[in-house]
């Protein structure tokens, strides 16, 4: 079994951008949301997603089937799973215990603003950061311990900080991981129109406009309900010192 390296972010985390950072390199493939099916067909879900109909057409939503699929493919090459927080239904998803799991955070403040773009009035279960906790501490039990990461803190130099990453995980640090082709790349979901028009427009880690917009007021209680769960994963956060 090759290396199975499992992101478990919120939305508009720059998770989309670190996949693309993993598909770069000749050692790793990378999955787009593999899971994303799953959740669509079995979590009770109020707002409607965009390409829900294809999500649910086009992907596998048992999460056997789809833990079997990663693990096969695994025995043939290394693989980075991109997934949501929320998108992880069971309470204690043992088979993440045999992955290497990264925790991919950001201020909820500055997540919620830009989500709330995409998907008008976001509740606690769409932003992913009290599941992102709730596996955290599941993971920390298990002494399978996830390294917790910070978009804010990535970017302060993204070369610094993704060799220390690479470290952690093992693995070899590459220069090819810092820039990539604008467009998208092939392993992006169906939902790249919708949400990918960042990064689809970028060619490396960069800050984007978005990352300052002001948050509406009726988000606030919001904030106020995710902070618990972020002060949680605050105090374990790699540092890019």
């Amino acid at each position: 079994m090759n290396k199975i390296i499992n992101l478990i972010s919120g939305p508009r985390n720059l998770s989309t951008a670190l996949m693309y950072s993993f598909a770069q390199r000749d050692d790793f493939m990378v999955l787009d949301e593999p899971f994303y099916a799953h959740y669509l067909a079995n979590a009770n879900v109020e707002v409607t997603h965009p390409a829900h109909g294809d999500i649910l057409g086009t992907m596998k939503a048992d999460e056997n089937e789809i833990v079997r699929d990663i693990n096969e493919v695994a025995k043939a090459k290394n693989i980075f799973v991109k997934g949501m927080a929320h998108h992880f239904l069971s309470e204690k998803p043992r088979h993440i215990l045999n992955w290497d799991t990264i925790i991919l955070i950001r201020h909820p403040k500055k997540l919620i603003a830009s989500f709330s773009k995409v998907i008008e009035n976001p509740s606690l279960k769409d932003i992913g950061i009290k599941k992102a906790a709730e596996l955290f501490l599941f993971l920390k039990e298990n002494d399978k311990t996830p390294v917790v990461i910070d978009s804010d803190e990535l970017l302060k130099n993204p070369s610094h900080y993704l060799e220390k990453l690479c470290n952690l995980l093992n693995i070899s640090f590459s220069e090819a991981m810092l820039v990539w082709k604008k467009g998208g790349i092939a392993e992006d979901g169906v939902w790249a129109p919708y949400w990918y028009k960042n990064v689809h427009n970028s060619e490396g880690f960069a800050v984007q406009k978005s990352s300052s917009q002001p948050l509406e007021k009726r988000l606030f209680p919001l904030v106020e309900e995710a902070m618990p769960y972020y002060e949680i994963l605050k105090n374990h956060i790699l540092k890019n010192d």
